[in-house]
């Protein structure tokens, strides 16, 4: 694992924090590099040989848990660092879930079986309705659930939290640019071009 800078004391910690609170943004900065040997510690019980995530990939999603950690962070409500640890493992926590419940996507059309007569079966063959329109529903279903693969399959954890609350993905509403930097703690241009890149892999990838 990469070395990173010393952490800071308790009295530069609080003079970063204040500064940053005053509006600093080199202050925000400050904390956030001298605090990654505590995202890449929070890490390391995660990592594992059958995990398809990078070490790179897990210390950038853990690192957003830890600027969520430095902008929300109270002075007056104990350590940043054990706050910040909270965080941090909430973020990969949200990561895990999502990589395990992409895994356990099924297709309609993913083959289940063979019939009586040796020809091959999918899910979509065995459901019944008396509905003239089923096979339009699910055809729309397949489609939604093929753009769900291909955005979780393409785009990086923070990609996806951007699009998702960008565009209102997983029943949620679309919010700002702007709004979406106030939860992340990044910039409104910053979060604009993480959106335009994540929509040019989808655009290739749909292509």
């Amino acid at each position: 694992m990469k070395t990173f800078m010393e952490p800071l004391s308790k009295e530069e910690e609080e003079y970063y924090l204040k500064r940053f609170k005053d509006g600093d943004k080199k202050a925000k900065e400050v904390l956030i590099e001298r605090n990654l040997r505590l995202v890449a510690h929070v890490v390391k019980k995660y990592v594992s040989t059958d995990m398809d995530r990078s070490l790179e990939d897990m210390i950038s999603v853990g690192t957003i848990g830890l600027i969520k950690a430095i902008t929300s962070f109270n002075m007056e409500k104990g350590k940043l660092s054990t706050y910040a640890a909270k965080c941090i493992d909430n973020e990969l926590l949200m990561m895990l879930r999502y990589d395990k419940k992409k895994s356990k996507e099924v297709s309609l059309y993913e083959p289940i079986g063979t019939d009586h007569e040796g020809n091959e079966i999918s899910l979509f063959d065995v459901i019944e309705s008396d509905e003239n329109c089923i096979e339009s529903q699910c055809e729309l279903q397949e489609d939604l659930g093929r753009l769900s693969y291909v955005i979780k399959k393409e785009l990086t954890h923070r990609e996806y939290e951007i699009i998702k609350m960008r565009y209102g993905l997983m029943g949620g509403e679309e919010v700002t640019q702007r709004e979406v930097a106030k939860i992340m703690g990044i910039s409104r241009s910053y979060v604009s071009r993480i959106e335009k890149r994540a929509l040019e892999k989808l655009r290739k990838a749909i292509e």
